[in-house]
């Protein structure tokens, strides 16, 4: 009990940031709310795919750490850029313009891109770590990169930049 009569618990950082999960999960129903048809849909197919690897991972009760919640969400933007990339060459711009909206939306769950500074300084240091010296030995590298960058930057970028630096 404090001063006032209250009965305060502490609180830790942790219980106050929401999994991504969960994150979807509130966003989801205010887009139920909103009666939003394209975030409820893409909301509900991450939320779906989120579930199916817990399942997958870990059984029916099972929980993914942030990393994988992250790899989710980036494999779901790449699944709509190729959709786009088909959609554009086949002369759907209404189709395309939609899986840009929704990349839209999946965009808002990704942590904060890194910037190409960010992105050289890391790959400096895993040169180093590594002792990397020819594109032979690049697998070792993008192995440290992928664990430093944590999901803030995707591994194509990850990999050009890295084939550059070693080149």
């Amino acid at each position: 009990m404090n001063d006032y009569g209250l009965d305060i618990m502490p609180v830790s950082l942790e219980s106050c940031i929401m999994s991504l999960a969960d994150q979807i999960t509130s966003d989801l129903k205010e887009a139920m709310r909103a009666k939003d048809s394209t975030s409820l849909a893409v909301l509900r197919s991450l939320k779906t795919a989120l579930k199916n690897l817990a399942i997958e991972k870990h059984g029916a009760g099972g929980e993914l750490d942030s990393n994988m919640e992250i790899g989710v969400v980036r494999t779901a933007i790449k699944q709509r850029n190729d959709s786009v990339e088909q959609f554009e060459k086949a002369g759907r711009q209404d189709l395309a313009d939609n899986e840009k909206s929704e990349i839209k939306i999946l965009n808002k769950y990704l942590p904060a891109s890194l910037s190409e500074e960010e992105i050289d300084k890391l790959i400096d240091e895993a040169v180093s770590e590594s002792g990397a010296t020819s594109r032979k030995e690049m697998g070792q590298v993008m192995k440290i990169l992928q664990v430093k960058a944590a999901g803030r930057v995707d591994n194509k970028t990850l990999s050009a930049a890295v084939m550059q630096r070693l080149a």
